[in-house]
């Protein structure tokens, strides 16, 4: 396919059978939000244990993104994809039989490599397959509006399997799922692999790992548990790991990551605009779970299936942003999109807790419907300023970023919320009372009536409080990032498409156009 060439019907199949992997992969964040009780139960699974069965997942992915979206540069994004959805499904069945926490852990640590293949490889191989503007603007909409609702869906699917079914029905859903993308993806997909390829830069690829692991398990830790050496050591350790990673990819013959990305403002702009969208997102998340659990007393499945609500907005966010940014300069629509985004926060500092459900559901949708726009014209705006073969880097280095703000949004929105609780609780208030609203409702049930209403009346308000100033905080954060964004990324435009490597250079298999395209893209 030629570079000015629109995609014709193949194309959007072949981006259907994209999504099946990018959903499953977004699902398997929140799926397990029901199953850990069951599991739990069923395995003997220690406190320590739950925590790493939970965890290892997104450390490997976060670890793994960089490295994995070079090495799919290299040896060809369908490949790699490929390989991925054959782990991920194998490794799906070894968790749902897992005998013993170990064998569940592990089989958890090899999804989270598959995922680590499957996310960049999906979005680079649509920058290989619509090179018109419009129409991969279009495209990236969708993989937005399909990574959302995946992780939305997740915990309502969770919940709706553990009633029916054994624990491990939540992993055994990715099998088929796996299959048919095994067997639809050499058919429909192109293969794509850079043209300079070189030798893979396996000391790059270790400094990258050293470099994201520690910092994501450290934030994590300040954010459980609050400061202490061991997680400040090993956020320091990665850090200087991270200097390591640049110096080297600034002399390597053949970087896993080229650096010059950076100095387009498109590029780093949106990589910023994301990692924020992202804090915000997920900081929200964590505030707005407990709150319809814990202050409103509806159970798990009741409360995500009310967190659909807000799904009534997000689902044409998406899609407007793509129409909007087809006639505005896409610098104001981002920045448009981080005001809709406040407003949102701010519907959520008038939470009270007797509220009606409407007014946290309302801010939570303004929310999620604004940065996901935001989402779709950063993620539209970093594959699209870089030429088709750094795209799988590209990708990787954004999926990063977004792990980056992922953890940054539970440790410092967290921290916020933890001191404003505790400064609203009384000076005698008992130590599981002051460990937050969840240890509070707990230890409350094992005192008399009288006193556990008291506890908790308490601990509802003071969360409720705490939720309302973190809100200020996240509304302020956004607008100030409106103002920003729309300065940075104001007049950029989409870098054109380089000149693509002919088919011998590129490794190129299958075709996926119509009407006598040369096969790949």
């Amino acid at each position: 396919m030629g570079t000015n060439e629109r995609a014709g019907r193949k194309e959007w199949i072949a981006l259907g059978v994209l999504a099946l992997p990018l959903l499953l992969v977004s699902m398997d964040v929140s799926v397990l939000y029901f199953a850990v009780p069951f599991i739990s139960a069923d395995l003997g699974v220690s406190a320590t244990e739950q925590l790493w069965i939970f965890d290892i997942y997104g450390f490997v992915l976060a670890g793994l993104l960089i490295t994995m979206g070079s090495l799919g540069d290299r040896i060809g994004r369908r490949k790699l994809l490929l390989f991925g959805a054959l782990g991920f499904g194998l490794a799906s069945v070894a968790a749902a039989y897992a005998q013993s926490p170990e064998q569940l852990i592990a089989a958890r640590a090899v999804l989270g490599i598959g995922g680590a293949t499957l996310m960049p490889s999906t979005l680079a191989l649509i920058r290989n397959m619509f090179h018109d503007a419009k129409q991969r603007q279009k495209a990236i909409a969708f993989w937005s509006a399909v990574m959302m609702g995946g992780i939305t869906l997740g915990p309502v699917l969770g919940g709706f399997l553990l009633e029916h079914f054994w624990w491990g029905s939540v992993f055994l859903i990715n099998t088929p799922a796996m299959v048919l993308l095994v067997v639809l993806a050499p058919v429909l997909l192109p293969e794509f692999k850079a043209s300079a390829r070189g030798r893979f830069d396996l000391l790059g690829s270790l400094l990258s790992l050293a470099a994201v692991l520690p910092v994501i398990w450290g934030i994590k830790e300040l954010a459980a548990h609050g400061v202490s050496a061991l997680p400040v050591v090993a956020i320091v350790a990665g850090l200087v790991f991270g200097v390591l990673f640049v110096r080297r990819q600034r002399t390597a013959e053949h970087p896993m990551v080229d650096l010059s990305m950076f100095r387009n403002r498109a590029f780093s702009g949106s990589l910023a605009a994301n990692t924020v969208g992202t804090l915000a997102l997920v900081g929200n998340a964590v505030f707005l779970t407990q709150y319809l659990q814990l202050v409103h007393g509806l159970s798990p499945l009741k409360a995500a299936l009310w967190s659909l609500a807000p799904s009534v907005l997000v689902g044409g966010a998406a899609p407007l942003a793509t129409a909007l940014a087809g006639k505005l300069d896409r610098a104001y629509v981002i920045g448009g999109a981080f005001v809709l985004a406040a407003s949102g926060y701010g519907v959520l500092t008038q939470v009270r807790v007797d509220s009606s459900l409407a007014v946290p559901l309302a801010g939570a949708g303004l929310l999620a419907a604004g940065l996901v726009m935001v989402m779709t014209l950063v993620t539209e705006a970093v594959v699209g300023s870089v030429a088709p073969e750094r795209a799988g880097s590209a990708s990787a280095v954004m999926e990063t970023c977004s792990e980056f703000g992922g953890a940054l949004g539970i440790a410092v929105l967290g921290s916020i919320g933890t001191a404003v609780y505790r400064s609203d609780l009384p000076a005698g208030a008992a130590g599981p009372v002051r460990e937050g609203l969840p240890a509070a409702t707990a230890a409350a049930a094992h005192l008399p009536a009288q006193l556990a209403g008291t506890v908790l009346t308490t601990a509802r308000h003071a969360f409720t409080h705490s939720m309302n100033v973190v809100a200020l905080v996240g509304a302020i954060l956004l607008l100030a990032t409106a103002v920003t964004t729309t300065v940075v990324l104001r007049g950029t435009k989409p870098a054109a498409p380089a000149e693509e490597p002919a088919p011998e250079e590129a490794g190129l298999v299958s075709g996926v156009g119509g009407g006598g395209c040369p096969d790949g893209v």
